[in-house]
């Protein structure tokens, strides 16, 4: 039986994930189970989980490509859940707390996602490259950038999920934008019609 304080899985759902659909309910049902005990989500969150938390992530999946890594992957959102939605994609998840490395990694292990690796680490000390960098509720654009932008090949992208004030954010991080030469930046509103909450996505190319 359900938990009656957990948010109902909504149709959608099936249309996103496909035939990954058992894993996403696997891993949902793990957090929703443990999650709060952990640490790893609010008590306020479980009766939006799905809508708030799985399917927002899951809405950007189509935009990524190659080597990604989710800097402060946390409880796995966004990186878990695009790594269930995208096998096709190679993902590092970069996370310092060890508590949730420790969840990332039972999780990997749990779903079989052989095309995710988990690091223990602060993003500025990973020092590598990646096709493209993105990272959910993690800071704000201006503390954010200096952070994952490094960690972008040239050429490459950032795709970063952001709430309603990512405009003004935008605008606060014009210097830190130029000096870590991130550029044609744009925010694209991601499940209009098929969401009841969409997704702010900011795209940007970086330059060595």
């Amino acid at each position: 039986m359900s938990d009656p304080g957990v948010e109902q899985e909504p149709s959608v759902a099936t249309d996103l994930f496909g035939d990954r659909i058992a894993s996403v309910r696997r891993f949902t049902a793990a957090l929703a189970a443990e999650g709060e005990l952990r640490g790893l989500i609010g008590p306020l969150e479980l009766p939006r989980l799905w809508t708030r938390h799985i399917l927002n992530s899951a809405i950007a999946a189509p935009l990524f490509h190659g080597s990604v890594a989710d800097v402060g992957s946390g409880a796995g959102l966004p990186g878990l859940v695009l790594a269930i939605a995208r096998p096709d994609v190679q993902w590092t998840l970069i996370e310092p707390m060890d508590r949730r490395v420790t969840w990332l990694n039972e999780q990997v292990d749990a779903l079989q996602l052989d095309n995710v690796r988990v690091m223990r680490a602060r993003a500025e000390d990973v020092g590598l490259e990646f096709d493209v960098v993105t990272a959910r509720a993690v800071s704000a654009m201006r503390t954010l950038v200096p952070i994952t932008a490094p960690l972008v090949k040239d050429g490459g992208e950032l795709i970063l999920l952001k709430g309603h004030n990512v405009p003004a954010e935008i605008d606060a991080a014009a210097k830190v934008l130029k000096k870590h030469k991130v550029s044609d930046v744009r925010v694209d509103i991601l499940g209009e019609g098929v969401l009841t909450e969409t997704t702010r996505v900011v795209q940007a190319r970086v330059r060595a």
